[in-house]
């Protein structure tokens, strides 16, 4: 699949029928295809953007996608990470996608890093996550509205990387749609 730009710099990285470009580890049942979105429902697993677009290599970027949790699911997003085999992905960071799990973490928390308290969506609706990549900082929006704004300090784990979507456990269930990343000058 050729990434396929807007006019406004948007480069779609879903086309909403395959899962060409991505690569999926450790459980690759987790993630399936139906009616346009990206379902991720299964064991842990991870599903990392592996296309052709800037050799998979992002640093200042904006990403934005559409999700849907349902009650009580847990995934997230990461982001400067990169492919592994197994395990939680050790590089990089996870943005928290949680309306209702029992995680008090939720959507829009830079996981364990700054955390957000109350969940800013609702199960069982679409809403837009959007993560904001600049520099040492990161803004997570959803709908439109910043939920969280984070300045790492020297210690950081910006760099560089891929994204991936995060299968968390057998009881969540997450739809993602609409992917799409706008790089951003170095």
């Amino acid at each position: 699949m050729t990434p396929e730009q807007t006019s406004d710099g948007w480069i779609k990285l879903f086309d909403g029928k395959s899962l060409q470009g991505w690569k999926a580890a450790e459980h690759p049942s987790t993630f399936t295809v139906a009616d346009g979105a990206i379902v991720v429902f299964g064991e842990r697993a991870h599903l990392f953007y592996d296309g052709p677009l800037n050799n998979h290599n992002f640093k200042n970027f904006e990403f934005k996608l559409k999700v849907m949790t349902t009650p009580g699911s847990n995934s997230g997003i990461f982001i400067h990470t990169a492919y592994q085999e197994t395990d939680w992905p050790s590089k990089g960071y996870e943005i928290q996608v949680n309306n209702t799990h029992t995680d008090w973490r939720k959507t829009g928390s830079v996981y364990a890093i700054q955390d957000v308290k109350e969940a800013p969506a609702k199960d069982n609706e679409w809403f837009t996550q959007h993560i904001i990549v600049q520099g040492k900082k990161i803004t997570v929006k959803v709908n439109d509205k910043v939920i969280n704004e984070y300045t790492e300090g020297e210690n950081g784990r910006l760099s560089s990387g891929t994204v991936a979507l995060q299968g968390h456990d057998p009881k969540s269930k997450v739809y993602y749609k609409d992917i799409m990343i706008k790089l951003l000058p170095d």
